[in-house]
């Protein structure tokens, strides 16, 4: 079992993130105020901290998470890198729907971000929300596959 380390959202495209001790989610807005949020493949975004430092170590300089912006940030677990795994966090279920691939917008802020988050899904995985609720930095995070 892994944990929650950390919670963003952004209330407008190009926002600045912002991290949040806990967050509602839902299956109609995802992380409660996110721009993002909106019912679909991609509703709530997850990051691995195993996988970010792996980036920040090929990058060769440490980056804030925030920076990828991610809603939900991980440690201690392996994202799973297929579709249709259902990731559990506090009473909060969501299904991985597809690979979350980075785009030029990694580059404008640090340089060589976009190819070092390309292999093995180290951007992170996109999700749907199958149940909502409250989370908190700290609760439990579960794959049931």
């Amino acid at each position: 079992m892994g944990r929650l380390i950390g919670i963003a959202r952004r209330e407008a495209k190009r926002a600045p993130m912002e991290e949040l001790a806990s967050a509602e989610i839902s299956m109609e807005t995802g992380v409660a105020r996110d721009s993002r949020g909106k019912p679909g493949d991609r509703q709530v975004t997850l990051l691995s901290a195993r996988a970010w430092r792996s980036a920040c170590d090929d990058l060769g300089q440490e980056v804030d998470w925030l920076t990828r912006r991610s809603n939900l940030f991980v440690d201690d677990i392996d994202l799973p890198k297929v579709a249709g795994c259902i990731v559990s966090i506090g009473e909060v279920r969501l299904r991985t729907t597809m690979e979350i691939a980075p785009c030029s917008r990694m580059d404008e802020q640090v340089e060589g971000l976009t190819a070092v988050l390309q292999p093995d899904w180290r951007g992170g995985v996109g999700c749907e929300v199958l149940q909502g609720g409250r989370i908190a930095v700290g609760d439990t995070v579960e794959i049931i596959e």
